[in-house]
């Protein structure tokens, strides 16, 4: 039986969540939530948070993931990532990262700073 989607985003982000930890990045929070949009990953990067996007690339998928990302998904997470901001003592520095998995979780891209807030 194939799996869910929902369930092929949970594996993702769990492969996601391992990769970036194994690579010295702590959590913060996971699929943080408003009403306009959610943020998969909030990660800490020594000072810097990472707010991460994580994208299950289907096989024979085209882009790198970060083409994946709409426009309007780019503002979705902006409006997010200032919400998670706003609850925070200070504000500290942030990226935005993508993290595109191919099938089976074997190919790991990891973008750093793949868009910002201008984009």
């Amino acid at each position: 039986m194939k799996p869910r989607p929902q369930e092929t985003g949970q594996a993702a982000e769990a492969h996601a969540l391992a990769y970036l930890e194994g690579r010295g990045l702590r959590l913060r929070e996971r699929n943080f939530r408003i009403r306009r949009g959610e943020i998969d990953l909030i990660m800490q990067d020594g000072r810097e948070v990472v707010f991460v996007e994580v994208r299950a690339r289907s096989a024979g998928g085209f882009g790198d993931g970060v083409d994946s990302i709409t426009r309007a998904k780019r503002r979705r997470l902006l409006a997010a990532a200032s919400a998670w901001l706003q609850r925070q003592r200070e504000e500290p520095p942030a990226r935005f990262d993508v993290i595109a998995l191919q099938p089976g979780h074997d190919a790991v891209t990891w973008l750093k700073d793949a868009f910002g807030a201008d984009d």
